[in-house]
């Protein structure tokens, strides 16, 4: 059994979803792994990831849309406000999604469907540097 990890850092542009399945799929090809599992792992409270639709760019509109209505910035009754009015509402949108995925390894690279893409969805209104530990396992 082998096991590869790197960490990815990333920088964001503010709130929005950036596709980063080319990066998942150059860590799996340094792996070396030909069958496995490749889990990413999110080291942060207000950003997270999704495995997304990657075809047609407005299923990412309509979720981020819909997050918004779910969690809206500068709501009055958040108490968590100390970073600003998306402080809180990052927070909430982070735990409605997904902090780890985990995707198959098949032939030495990442198993995404057709239509699938892996995306960091970055909750700040702001520009922030993220990190994400790769870890890749099999043979």
């Amino acid at each position: 059994m082998r096991t590869h990890q790197e960490v990815l850092e990333l920088q964001t542009s503010g709130r929005g979803m950036t596709d980063i399945s080319e990066r998942l799929a150059a860590v799996v090809r340094r792996s070396g792994v030909r069958t496995g599992l490749a889990s990413v792992f999110c080291q942060h409270t207000s950003c997270s990831l999704l495995i997304m639709e990657n075809a047609d760019p407005t299923a990412r509109q309509d979720l981020e849309a819909w997050l918004g209505r779910i969690a809206p910035d500068g709501d009055p009754r958040y108490v968590h406000d100390a970073e600003g009015p998306d402080d809180m509402s990052a927070h909430l949108r982070m735990a409605l999604t997904r902090t780890q995925e985990t995707i198959p390894v098949g032939e030495g690279r990442a198993l995404l469907g057709t239509w699938q893409g892996l995306f960091l969805c970055e909750h700040r209104t702001s520009p922030h540097r993220r990190r994400l530990v790769v870890t890749v396992v099999g043979e």
